[in-house]
């Protein structure tokens, strides 16, 4: 898929399925006042999704002011630009990311952790948030611990 072969892509989608093979989706978790909150790309269940999602807006806002373009490379799909855009923008670790900000407001660190590797995008929307909301963020994968320590 990352190479474009959607053809390919969606045969090699269908053997897997077809042999009993199940992906684990990908999904990112945090911990608030003792809750574990699991987010999905694109989550639709959480009970503060309307605020999380207004986080969202307002931070993507703040960051394209700030320079930030999406990395549509990141959006596995055949999809239109604007959609993969849009895509990118719920994806499960900015989701989690704008929950914790909306959830600890007194200026706790946000941590994060994800099943699967952190994609370039959200690598880069992590740092512009960090940069701009001045808050010290902890994001870890299955490769990787970033400490993003907040600014003084």
């Amino acid at each position: 898929a990352s190479a474009g072969d959607w053809k390919r892509s969606a045969g090699v989608s269908r053997e897997r399925l077809d042999k009993g093979v199940r992906k684990q989706p990908g999904c990112t978790w945090m911990e608030v006042d003792g809750n574990v909150h699991v987010f999905r790309v694109d989550d639709r269940e959480h009970p503060q999704l309307p605020a999380i999602r207004a986080e969202l807006e307002r931070l993507s806002v703040l960051m394209k002011d700030a320079g930030y373009v999406p990395d549509t490379s990141f959006v596995l799909h055949d999809v239109e630009e604007e959609q993969k855009i849009s895509r990118l923008l719920y994806h499960s670790e900015k989701l989690a990311n704008a929950f914790g900000l909306i959830s600890n407001r007194d200026g706790t660190p946000v941590c994060i952790f994800k099943n699967e590797a952190v994609c370039g995008d959200c690598h880069a929307g992590t740092e512009y948030t960090w940069a701009l909301v001045r808050r010290a963020h902890i994001v870890r994968d299955i490769s990787s611990l970033r400490h993003h320590k907040e600014l003084n």
